[in-house]
């Protein structure tokens, strides 16, 4: 790190922010970005304030895992992943609490309903093809259903 201070000077811990953030760019998850905000305090500090370079090390530590106990419990508050569609992924959640019509009669508590232009797996009590049925929850990819 030595060789590296001098050749940047007080640059060095805005170029390690910078790669941190390039680094969060492209890597899963959100973590580097807490290192880079521990390097750009980091930087900041050096600006007014020169401590060598162990002090400055020492500094990105503890800026690091301060803005890590900050910005984690933050982030998990789940502003920044609110969603108007929170059943993207899993759209057979959208279906509990509306009712089709059954497409295979229920035998044996299995049966088949037709949704838009797919064919589910339906779970409940044995009724007759056409009859209409309610979804009331998903058991893995069945969906549970109750008469109507």
């Amino acid at each position: 790190m030595e060789q590296f201070v001098p050749l940047l000077g007080q640059w060095f811990w805005f170029v390690v922010a910078g790669v941190l953030l390039l680094l969060e760019l492209m890597a899963p998850g959100v973590f580097f970005i807490w290192l880079a905000a521990g390097a750009l305090a980091t930087g900041l500090v050096d600006l007014v304030a020169n401590f060598g370079w162990q002090g400055e090390a020492i500094a990105f530590a503890a800026f690091s895992v301060a803005a890590i106990l900050i910005g984690r419990p933050l982030l998990r508050k789940g502003h920044a992943l609110d969603s108007d569609q929170p059943n993207l992924n899993q759209r057979m959640y959208d279906y509990v609490g509306k009712s089709y019509v059954l497409k295979d009669a229920i035998v044996n508590g299995h049966g088949k309903v037709r949704v838009d232009d797919t064919l589910w797996d339906v779970t409940g009590t044995d009724l007759p093809a056409g009859a209409r049925v309610k979804v009331t929850g998903v058991a893995g990819l069945r969906l549970t259903v109750v008469p109507e």
